[in-house]
């Protein structure tokens, strides 16, 4: 619930457009477009790949003050480390507001209902709103979805689907919390989803988030593993795959 009552269709005073504005004109960069499609990579590891093999350089021009963007060979900006609600959406204004066109996110997430054995990959249909940024965009609601019209296109994407838990704080996954949403079907909890989709929501904006399961709560030993280069060329490939899929 938000802390403070709020009129959700009254408009900000500050803007994406004017903190990018100050930015550039504070570093001399150019008003360079981003990429149409971008990638939220909140562990990092995408963009490390690409940087270590060559596959991506950095783009000087990005101009948001929190973040840097690395460039895939294949077209797509990438942000590494957009970790919790209000970083990732704060970036998300900022990448629409520099002509990203659809944005993707795929996080790590901890299993809470089994739907195989990590690693693999969830597309997230619904998002349990258990985070503050998603109430500074819509009135309260238990979930944030993905857009009705962005799931009739990923409709054929070869991928599991399910529903995660966004928290703010991860370190109170609680025995008693974990049992609550396993009895809600939940398939995953994580960080960003709920309030990227009601950003989505909100602004009217295609945003596509995925649930990397690698982990359960490092309950286990060897716990996080991600597979080949640490998940990354499945991760450019599924975002290759949804970026057909979204745009026609």
């Amino acid at each position: 619930m938000p802390l403070l009552p709020r009129d959700h269709t009254a408009p900000s005073v500050f803007r994406p457009e004017a903190l990018l504005r100050e930015a550039r004109r504070q570093r001399c960069l150019p008003a360079t477009p981003v990429p149409p499609i971008c990638l939220l990579d909140p562990d990092g590891d995408v963009a490390r790949h690409l940087l270590a093999t060559g596959l991506g350089v950095r783009n000087a021009a990005w101009a948001c003050y929190h973040s840097e963007m690395v460039l895939s060979d294949a077209g797509v900006g990438v942000v590494p480390c957009a970790v919790g609600a209000p970083y990732a959406v704060l970036v998300a204004e900022q990448l629409y507001a520099s002509g990203c066109e659809l944005l993707v996110s795929v996080t790590s997430a901890g299993r809470i209902v089994p739907l195989g054995e990590p690693p693999y990959f969830v597309l997230i249909e619904r998002a349990l709103r258990d985070e503050g940024t998603s109430g500074h965009y819509l009135p309260p609601a238990e979930w944030a979805a993905l857009a009705p019209t962005l799931a009739a296109r990923l409709a054929p994407l070869d991928v599991l689907r399910g529903s995660s838990w966004t928290t703010d704080a991860p370190f109170r996954e609680t025995a008693a919390a974990i049992a609550a949403a396993e009895a809600r079907g939940i398939a995953c909890v994580e960080m960003e989803a709920a309030a990227l989709y009601a950003f989505a929501e909100a602004r009217c904006r295609p945003v596509v988030c995925l649930a990397h399961v690698t982990n359960v709560m490092a309950t286990v030993e060897g716990d996080f593993e991600k597979g080949a280069a640490d998940g990354a060329s499945a991760t450019l490939a599924l975002v290759a795959a949804i970026a057909r899929l979204a745009r026609g």
